[in-house]
């Protein structure tokens, strides 16, 4: 094993494996949810209210996350957070098993996972950097997503699978093994993966993170992408595309086309471990563009295979753009601020979406499904190549090294 292999770290290999064997069972439980709704008796809009009510929780509680991911031991953080997920995803599946479901309990169920997996996301993402050396850093990014997206590929196959067979409670009582194993492995790592130092209030650190963000105009212009992004796409694949590919061509058949989308995620990561480009965030951005051909196919296509390569080129393009983006933010953030800055990033990519859940229902049957699925596929497509006019994001360059303390942005 090469010296710069991140996979040399004890805790890095621990983190990772977490992260893969969580995301092992989440990725079931979309999948699952979609369908414990709609077994229920619920409409594409109640299915909506269950997934946004998720979302809320997340954006609620995830700039909180950021503040306690810069104070306390992360790993601690991330397992504690694992742990209370594992029993509460046990509960949701005893019900669903025993047959006493309801869509008000799934909704519940969902604002408590929403904010336990959100008070530990910005500390596992600010992770990374703690458990590897710098020269390990460009291949633990993409090492660590593409173990994430490889669990998640397998994942979302299992999904429809163990749904058609054994129905929705079994999926997500894996789901609870799943987070688990994640929570004992979190326990293992040594890195403590914070700062010290003076604390401030919540409110005020919260402050200090949102002026570093808004000190890189690269950061805060793509976060502002990226609230309009999900706001169209997350209806999509959470509301849409159950239903359209559900009834074309039946159940098991959505848990393969995510199948196919995590298979463009490994795919892209694998890319990504050979392709280094020099300006982060260029090419990425134009693949990002690709990931229109999903929403665009389950429009249009009247073959399973073409929705399914749709979904393998979308999971490519949004990979690639991801390890980009993802290493940006590692390398030019400071230690201190690393967490907050995460959980800002993750508000862009949440704050939107129970808005853009809620209202795709009503909307597509007010303009027709694959006609709404068409009007996504545009406006994730150009907002993606609109960003690269800007040229702080079309400039910014590798690192040799990460940023060790806060200093001057180029806007």
């Amino acid at each position: 094993m090469a010296p710069s292999s991140p996979l040399r770290s004890r805790d890095f290999r621990l983190l990772a494996g977490g992260v893969a064997v969580s995301g092992l069972g989440s990725a079931m439980t979309p999948v699952a949810l979609a369908f414990a709704v709609l077994d229920l008796g619920g409409s594409a809009t109640q299915l909506g209210l269950v997934v946004a009510a998720f979302s809320a929780a997340e954006v609620v509680t995830i700039l909180y996350g950021g503040v306690l991911g810069d104070r306390l031991p992360r790993p601690l953080l991330m397992q504690g957070s694992a742990a209370a997920t594992a029993v509460s995803q046990a509960a949701v599946a005893v019900v669903l098993i025993a047959g006493h479901g309801s869509i008000w309990f799934l909704t519940t169920m969902g604002v408590v996972n929403g904010c336990l997996g959100a008070v530990a996301q910005p500390a596992s993402n600010a992770m990374t950097r703690s458990t590897v050396t710098d020269e390990q850093l460009p291949r633990a990014v993409v090492l660590r997503s593409l173990a994430s997206q490889t669990a998640f590929a397998v994942g979302f196959a299992l999904a429809g699978v163990i749904v058609a067979v054994a129905g929705p409670g079994w999926a997500i009582a894996v789901d609870a093994a799943t987070y688990a194993v994640a929570a004992v492995l979190f326990a293992m790592i040594r890195a403590a993966g914070t700062t010290t130092g003076a604390r401030e209030r919540v409110l005020a650190e919260l402050a200090d993170g949102a002026r570093e963000v808004f000190r890189h105009s690269w950061l805060w212009l793509l976060i502002g992408q990226a609230l309009l992004y999900h706001l169209f796409y997350g209806g999509a694949q959470g509301v849409l595309g159950p239903i359209v590919v559900g009834d074309a061509w039946g159940e098991q058949a959505w848990g393969w086309a995510l199948s196919a989308l995590m298979a463009g995620f490994v795919a892209g990561g694998l890319v990504a471990l050979r392709w280094r480009p020099h300006h982060l965030l260029r090419w990425g951005l134009v693949l990002l563009s690709l990931t229109a051909a999903f929403p665009l196919a389950m429009a249009l296509a009247d073959d399973l295979t073409l929705v399914l390569a749709g979904a393998f080129v979308h999971g490519v393009g949004l990979q690639l753009f991801s390890v980009n983006w993802d290493l940006a933010i590692q390398e030019n953030i400071a230690e201190d601020m690393l967490a907050r800055v995460y959980s800002f990033d993750l508000v862009g990519s949440f704050v939107c979406r129970p808005i853009g859940y809620a209202l795709t229902g009503p909307v597509a049957a007010l303009v027709g499904t694959r006609a709404w699925l068409v009007v996504i596929a545009v406006v994730i497509g150009l907002s993606s190549l609109v960003a690269l006019a800007a040229p702080s994001a079309r400039q910014l360059t590798r690192r040799t090294a990460p940023v060790a303390a806060r200093e001057p942005a180029v806007l």
